[in-house]
């Protein structure tokens, strides 16, 4: 086996010991700032598990209850430090366990790196248990084909560079999922010569790039209009996520009178009581957007967006499932697309202008340029925050204003929105998937410190149930609450263990209707009548407080015959204690089953199919 080092040297580096493959990974993860790794034990990672029992100190190994667990624990991690999340799993089903938080985080723009073991080289091929990458299970390739890289290590000799390259595009902007594979007996050899120390500024640039002039036309284009309009997705949430770039880009649209709407997974990153915030757009959006873009044809149409790092998908657009990619975003005049990413821009909507560049450096240029040269038009700017706040007096921002205002029992899912708005503020609100998010999106109004997390790109049930506690143990001193369904809650809320072993304060407030109702009620308005539906996908009344209390967690039950107060003592009572006590908090709370969030689900026609007749068909009509 090689054993030599094909990284170049760096003059004036500094050289370290003579180690093994698996010592020098776990100084690249204290060198990232690494403080947790997140994963399950197994016999393919023995001399990693070693070294990282050796660091307990520095990086504490969680031990989770199952690997896609663990995978989206350290996404929760990462979006909390906004840092790099690590996950360490065993071969075979312990890889392929991992797949979907890897892929989650993937898509939802978190720094996420996967490190599985896999079976000795030497037995490759052999039927060796789990063996992972030259049997009919390649873990290599299906990672490949799910993140942003995978890689196998099969020599000491490439490890560097391989390893390297995991957490350059791991640590990329945006932010991605990477994959290395690690066989044991590469992990166990040493490296010679001795290699050089980690420093990630040695092989790691961060991109900081913009267009100054193609940014400045752009801003011509939206000052000049009469009714523009700034459109954040979830690519901005980095470059918003430092005060002081927010604070400049919020004085930037009070000066000029300019509203902003985010991506429902952006929701939030711009404070949302802010006077010219509309809120969330697409699913479940607020009314607010809407009624300032105004349909198309309409003579008070607005004219000109400016979209900052989304890639304008679905769940962007779609205020209505009845209809996708809503075309009445076209303005009649000017529409702006900046993104890092070359291949989304113009995809899903015609541009006029698509924009290239990292969206915190093309707010510094445009930011700075508006300061220097650019000055509001003082009757645009009060003609517009007029129109807003108009907008805003004369109508709703909720689909269902009595439902979130409610008292009454069973608790409308609303008004306990309502209630966890009013009780959190700071901290990590988790939503999982299901119709926690419909409620969510149309019912909280989040304002930072507070920051709203999702994974509405891929959306799978469970991610918000393990991420809660990853975050958590980011972010001790701080709430960090989970928004689940029941389904999800089953999932994976075995985590619950997770975080009480670890006395990790988390808390879940879990939608109890013993149903998938996402599925249910959608099923009943796409294909009615609604009552075949019923009782179609029941989830067997599962007792959760039971199952959460054995689990270690204090689980209370707000029960039908509750309402939203008792839910609102719960939760103050989970918030305290979460803090003081260390322990994992679970709120089930039986919700009010009847009504359903604001998707605007069409009714789909039936099929009609038909054979055609053998005459017709030219002969024989046999299949």
């Amino acid at each position: 086996m090689q054993t030599g080092q094909s990284v170049s040297v760096i003059p004036g580096a500094q050289t370290i010991p003579s180690c093994t493959v698996a010592q020098l990974l776990v100084q690249y993860l204290l060198a990232e700032g690494v403080t947790k790794v997140f994963g399950i034990p197994g016999g393919a990672a023995v001399w990693l598990m070693e070294e990282l029992k050796k660091h307990a100190d520095q990086i504490e190994f969680v031990i989770c209850r199952h690997e896609s667990g663990a995978a989206y624990m350290a996404d929760g991690h990462a979006r909390a430090t906004r840092g790099l999340g690590v996950v360490l799993t065993t071969s075979g089903p312990g890889a392929t366990n991992a797949v979907s938080g890897a892929m989650n985080a993937q898509a939802s723009n978190v720094s996420l790196l996967v490190i599985t073991g896999e079976v000795p080289e030497k037995y490759f091929g052999q039927g060796y248990l789990q063996e992972g990458t030259d049997a009919k299970l390649d873990v290599n390739v299906i990672f490949r084909n799910a993140v942003e890289s995978s890689a196998m290590i099969s020599s000491p000799s490439n490890f560097q560079t391989l390893f390297q390259q995991a957490l350059r595009n791991a640590r990329s902007l945006p932010n991605r999922a990477a994959h290395i594979s690690l066989p044991n007996d590469v992990a166990g050899t040493c490296i010679s010569p001795p290699p050089t120390k980690p420093t990630p500024s040695s092989y790691q640039a961060r991109a900081a790039c913009a267009d100054p002039e193609a940014l400045k036309t752009s801003l011509h284009e939206l000052l000049q209009a009469r009714r523009p309009l700034i459109f954040l997705g979830n690519g901005s949430r980095e470059a918003l996520a430092q005060p002081e770039r927010l604070k400049a880009f919020t004085e930037f649209v009070d000066r000029f009178g300019i509203p902003v709407m985010t991506t429902p997974d952006a929701k939030g990153i711009f404070p949302e009581s802010h006077e010219l915030s509309l809120r969330n757009y697409g699913m479940c959006a607020s009314a607010w957007p809407d009624l300032y873009i105004r349909p198309l044809g309409d003579p008070d149409h607005y004219d000109a967006l400016m979209v900052l790092g989304s890639t304008l998908g679905e769940l962007a657009t779609t205020t209505a499932a009845s209809n996708p990619y809503n075309k009445a975003l076209l303005p009649t005049q000017h529409f702006i697309q900046l993104d890092l990413d070359a291949s989304v821009i113009g995809r899903d909507f015609p541009v006029t202008r698509g924009v290239i560049g990292e969206i915190g450096a093309s707010l510094d240029v445009l930011l700075q340029h508006a300061h220097q040269y650019h000055h509001p038009d003082p009757a645009k700017v009060d003609e517009r925050k007029a129109y807003v706040r108009q907008i805003k007096q004369s109508h709703t921002a909720w689909a269902d204003p009595e439902g979130r205002d409610s008292d009454k029992a069973p608790v409308h899912p609303a008004a306990m929105i309502r209630v966890i708005n009013e009780l959190v503020r700071e901290g990590e609100i988790f939503i999982d998937a299901g119709n926690c998010v419909g409620w969510s999106l149309n019912n909280l109004v989040v304002d930072p410190p507070v920051r709203y997390q999702s994974a509405l790109a891929m959306g799978p049930m469970g991610f918000g149930v393990a991420a809660v506690v990853g975050a958590k143990m980011a972010q001790p001193d701080k709430p960090c609450v989970a928004i689940v369904g029941d389904g999800a809650f089953m999932m994976h809320g075995a985590e619950v263990s997770t975080a009480a072993q670890y006395r990790t304060g988390a808390v879940w407030v879990v939608l109890y209707d013993n149903d998938l109702a996402m599925v249910s009620q959608g099923m009943a308005q796409l294909l009615p009548p609604a009552p075949s539906w019923q009782d179609y996908y029941k989830l067997g009344a599962p007792d959760l407080v039971l199952f959460s209390q054995g689990l270690g967690a204090e689980a209370v039950a707000i029960t039908p015959d509750q309402g939203t107060e008792s839910f609102k003592a719960a939760l103050v009572k989970a918030l305290d204690s979460a803090q003081t006590s260390g322990k994992p908090q679970v709120i089930v709370v039986h919700i009010n089953t009847q009504p359903s969030p604001p998707y605007g689900w069409p009714v789909l026609p039936i099929p009609s199919c038909t054979l055609p007749s053998a005459s017709a068909a030219g002969g024989d009509s046999s299949l």
